[in-house]
């Protein structure tokens, strides 16, 4: 495969374990009927028997009360960098849980929010010119709905200092492994390429921005957009992989073809090399609460587009309480405990992390991985991922019909029937309406 064009920009170094991660966000305030970090800690061999390698926490810190939203306030609105929300329990717990992770195979990122605190954090009162303010003087939100946090001014340089070490504390004291970091891109990328070097000094980390550069916002046209940060040029390991994620959206509302797919992928690969990690995911937090679960956006297709955003090339990523189908968005500023309904989807996703755990031709940002798009009838989309003579076929049906398509030629075993299949090549595969067939190679392909 030749060299990509701006490969050498891209310096990030990717930590050993990531290459085959599987991320977990969790909600803890709703995870549990006890909404503490201990009573979630009994899940974590339970994820790890799932497949998954990093379990992402939303932000642990205490909740902003002045004119706070709802009746615990929003996770993002953050009144101690230093301090753990007594909601969840101590920093002692914390700590007990990232060494329970560690025990089971998995890392620990922190959600962090470096773009804004709440109103009565401690530092506008001590240091007034950290924060940005408006002609009047008045301290501004960073979005006119965001009404219970305010702005921080990254042209303070004590300000950026400040906020460098409290990254660095963490790692030190919890012995966390990285950090999610929200709205990354409302924050100079110069920042973070400063910071990541002092986090990689303490231990090698993993960092994942919320943004996308692939997605334009804010009235941006693409162009705007495409040169706006280099976020993964030396500072994340990851970013969300937005564009696809509302792609997925407006296929399943039937307002764009399944094909976009591959100028998605295009455009993609046009921007990055392959090393380049995006996180694929069919909800998260923000999605769930404010958009929609994913059965309410995707309907019938929730299911095959969960199989595709875990096996095509980028990093899957699960949000707390798929693996029970939750039917229901969380509230998000309050309590609202998820039922798990005895996890009628743990087996379904287990069979897709375990399966990128352990396939060679699967691994993150793995340049020597080939993608092939395969012909087939337009609403089905069918890849194959292969490295040397392993290979997975996945095909994903989006009509409401039974469709048959081609075969590859090979011993195959279906993920989950545990079927061998002997195939020959033309041979007819049929594809279940609103389903899917994961196909791994039992003899070489190619």
């Amino acid at each position: 495969m030749p060299d990509h064009p701006l490969a050498t920009r891209f310096t990030v170094p990717h930590p050993e374990w990531a290459a085959h991660a599987t991320i977990y966000e969790v909600n803890v305030r709703n995870f549990t009927q006890e909404g503490t970090f201990r009573a979630f800690e009994a899940h974590l061999p339970r994820l790890a028997a799932m497949g998954v390698g990093i379990v992402w926490l939303m932000p642990v810190h205490p909740i902003g009360e002045a004119e706070r939203k709802g009746t615990l306030g929003s996770p993002y609105a953050v009144r101690d960098y230093f301090g753990v929300n007594p909601e969840f329990g101590t920093l002692d717990d914390l700590c007990h849980l990232v060494k329970t992770a560690h025990g089971l195979g998995m890392k620990v990122i922190l959600d962090w929010v470096a773009n804004h605190t709440s109103r009565d954090n401690a530092l506008i009162a001590e240091h007034p010119d950290w924060y940005q303010h408006d002609d009047a003087g008045q301290l501004v939100p960073p979005v006119p709905d965001w009404t219970d946090v305010v702005a921080l001014d990254y042209t303070n340089r004590a300000m950026r200092h400040y906020m460098t070490g409290a990254l660095a504390w963490w790692l030190r004291e919890a012995d966390i492994d990285g950090y999610r970091c929200d709205v990354a891109g409302l924050v100079p990328t110069d920042f973070w390429d400063e910071a990541r070097p002092v986090l990689d000094a303490i231990k090698p980390v993993f960092m994942l921005a919320e943004w996308d550069e692939l997605y334009p916002s804010g009235g941006l046209t693409w162009e705007e957009f495409n040169s706006d940060t280099k976020l993964l040029e030396k500072a994340f390991n990851m970013t969300f992989g937005l564009r696809l994620h509302y792609l997925l959206d407006r296929i399943a509302e039937g307002h764009a073809p399944l094909a976009d797919i591959d100028v998605y992928l295009a455009a993609e690969r046009a921007k990055y090399p392959p090393s380049v990690y995006l996180m694929h995911f069919t909800s998260n937090h923000d999605v769930n609460s404010w958009d929609g679960t994913e059965y309410e956006r995707l309907g019938p297709l929730a299911l095959p587009f969960a199989v595709l955003t875990a096996l095509l090339p980028g990093m899957p990523m699960l949000y707390s309480g798929q693996e029970a189908g939750l039917n229901r968005r969380l509230a998000f500023f309050d309590r609202d405990p998820i039922e798990w309904n005895n996890y009628p989807l743990q087996d379904f996703y287990t069979h897709l992390f375990q399966l990128k755990k352990a396939h060679p031709a699967l691994r993150n940002g793995d340049p020597t991985s080939q993608f092939q798009r395969l012909p087939g009838p337009l609403d089905v989309y069918v890849f194959t991922r292969s490295k040397g003579g392993a290979a997975v076929l996945c095909a994903v049906n989006v009509a409401a019909e039974t469709r048959t398509l081609s075969a590859v030629a090979g011993r195959w075993r279906d993920l989950f029937s545990g079927e061998t299949l002997m195939l020959s090549d033309g041979q007819p595969l049929e594809i279940p309406a609103h389903g899917w067939r994961v196909l791994v190679a039992e003899t070489a392909v190619g």
